[in-house]
């Protein structure tokens, strides 16, 4: 065979290396396409309308009916007491169904009853203070002081609480919210007054936000995760750490590690949270990585071809095995030594397969399995501590009403606004926890604020 032109030979290899570029182009537009909610870290409500619930993963295909299931108890709406009705209707049979002769009106004890409830129209309390002038019989006309007489503000602390609750907690636009108020209470407030309003409950909140952050510090377990907000359209890092009693939340610059170590105080206790390498100033022993993070990027990897597949349905077998031995733990089938004993071999089996997709050098696979390795020590801190969670979800959940508010409003346009988004988010949050009534809190705050008086405390037992 002739020897071919040295021009064909180098087209050829030219020709192959873009095949190549091509190729893996198209490989990683794949996975981007096929990114969700079960094998990245995208949020369930980018997955769109034709996306795989997790109710069909769950069920084998959404096989399951929509609604309660057998065996589900069920929930009613309770009758209120006879202290919380404002007025009772005795009804009375007039005559005996079975002789037709009269019947006396006697009470029933045993009376079946039937509640309607309605809420009567709702007229706001306005109080108008008149500044009279005197003219004394020497000519001169005295007017009457205001200081420490008349409120500083307009609006009462319980409607000030009332608007922060609005569009600080349930996150109604501003303008929305005067509509509200207008049609519902019959309130007229301007949008600038809106605003000037959630100042001043930032204000008032301040203290028990503190409080909030001082208790955080000092607990022995904490979730942290964190995502994306916005100030006037540029990208700020929003982060929550919450415990089993208190979650705050904090609006920063930037995601990186010298802006967020700051917020963890002396970093006491355990940390539950993902992979992030923001997190390296924590001791590794007392961390808890979080298991639904690595079970979305083993998804990733079995959804991909050749020997990656292979390996990620083997890392998914074993994580099921994770979350199974966990549930009965936690359902009570298995005691703490047990479940440990069981752990042990698992354990095994995933820090090998690990070690085996590293040594496999697949691209995008192998990285990230060297790094999962690398975070080894704090795998398992759920197995031999009965206050550690093996997944983050808690943290999760308490960043979602959040997300939420960012997707619906894009974020805050002043840091004014910022400051009054984390705190009243703060208060909320840590106010459920304690059972606290929301509009209760926000409105004893605004009072303590406006009477010059402390600040009520979000962790003071709640009285009947």
């Amino acid at each position: 065979m002739a020897d071919r032109d040295p021009r064909d030979v180098e087209r050829i290899a030219e020709l192959e290396h873009k095949l190549e570029e091509l190729t893996q182009l198209v490989m990683s537009l794949k996975e981007q396409l096929g990114r969700n909610s079960r094998n990245s870290h995208l949020p369930p409500s980018s997955d769109g309308p034709g996306g795989r619930s997790s109710s069909e993963k769950n069920t084998g295909g959404g096989q399951r009916k929509r609604g309660g299931q057998p065996g589900h108890g069920g929930t009613k709406r309770e009758l209120l007491p006879a202290a919380d009705v404002d007025r009772f209707v005795e009804l009375y049979p007039n005559e005996c169904e079975n002789c037709w002769a009269p019947l006396p009106q006697v009470r029933d004890e045993g009376a079946t009853r039937y509640q309607v409830t309605e809420v009567p129209p709702i007229r706001p309390h306005t109080t108008e203070f008149r500044c009279n002038g005197v003219t004394c019989t020497c000519g001169y006309t005295t007017y009457a002081k205001v200081e420490g007489v008349v409120p500083s503000s307009p609006f009462g602390p319980r409607l000030m609480a009332l608007i922060g609750l609005l569009t600080g907690v349930y996150h109604l636009s501003r303008r929305r919210a005067v509509t509200l108020l207008h049609d519902v209470l019959g309130v007229r407030v301007s949008l600038g007054a809106v605003s000037a309003v959630e100042e001043r409950v930032a204000a008032s909140i301040e203290p028990a936000v503190n409080e909030a952050w001082s208790r955080v510090d000092d607990t022995a377990v904490k979730h942290a995760d964190a995502t994306s907000w916005l100030l006037g359209g540029k990208l700020r890092s929003l982060w929550t750490i919450a415990t089993k009693l208190v979650t705050v939340f904090k609006i920063l610059a930037d995601g990186s590690a010298k802006t967020v170590k700051p917020i963890f105080g002396a970093c006491n206790g355990i940390l539950v949270s993902d992979r992030a390498t923001v997190f390296t100033f924590w001791t590794m022993s007392c961390r808890q990585i979080c298991w639904a993070h690595l079970l979305r990027k083993f998804v990733s990897f079995s959804e991909r071809d050749g020997p990656a597949r292979d390996l990620g349905q083997e890392l998914l077998d074993y994580t099921a095995l994770v979350f199974r031995y966990w549930q009965d733990f936690r359902a009570g089938k298995l005691d703490r030594e047990k479940f440990r004993a069981w752990m042990a071999p698992v354990r095994l089996q995933i820090e090998g397969c690990l070690a085996r997709a590293v040594a496999a050098k697949l691209k995008e696979v192998s990285g990230a399995c060297a790094d999962v390795l690398e975070h080894k020590e704090a795998l398992w801190t759920f197995v031999d501590r009965d206050d550690v969670e093996p997944t983050n979800n808690h943290a999760e959940r308490e960043l979602r009403a959040f997300v939420l508010w960012r997707k619906r409003s894009f974020g805050a346009q002043s840091e004014r606004g910022n400051l009054f988004a984390e705190r009243v988010m703060t208060v909320a949050h840590t106010a459920r926890k304690q059972n606290k009534n929301v509009l209760a809190f926000l409105t004893a705050c605004c009072t303590a604020r406006l009477d010059g008086a402390a600040a009520p405390s979000l962790f003071a037992p709640v009285t009947a």
